[in-house]
């Protein structure tokens, strides 16, 4: 079988490349070939997972805009608040994690391990303000 794929090292090690393998057990333990879709960035990997956490998110806030037409007490607004902005920076650690893993740890070459970088370093900066 020629395939395009990733391997995946169970110590977090991961390369991309263009292969020809004759599976036998014994020859692929202790690494698993994912299928051909792994070689999708990441964000497109796990779009109906993130997708999903967006909308729970969506529906936090739509919770606070009622709770604010309810008059609420400010003390349940803050909660709230505070559940979304967890929700949102959980969603952002995820989605970093995953791009320092793919575009820095796993990059093909030099050269996209250092854009890989320069793009995190860009989007931390954008964060932390």
């Amino acid at each position: 079988m020629t395939s395009a794929a990733i391997i995946r090292n169970p110590r977090g090690g991961v390369a991309s490349l263009r292969f020809t393998l004759w599976v036998r057990r014994s020859s692929i333990v202790p690494y698993t070939i994912l299928p051909d879709y792994a070689a999708m960035a990441h964000t497109v990997r796990q779009k109906e997972k993130l997708i999903a956490r967006i909308r729970r998110i969506k529906g936090q806030l739509e919770g606070i805009e009622r709770a604010l037409e309810a008059e609420a007490p400010c003390a349940e607004v803050l909660r709230q608040i505070a559940s979304v902005r967890g929700a949102v920076s959980g969603l952002t650690a995820e989605v970093m994690e995953e791009h320092l893993r793919e575009h820095v740890l796993a990059a093909e070459s030099d050269d996209e391990r250092r854009q890989g970088g320069e793009e995190m370093i860009e989007a931390i900066r954008t964060y932390m303000k």
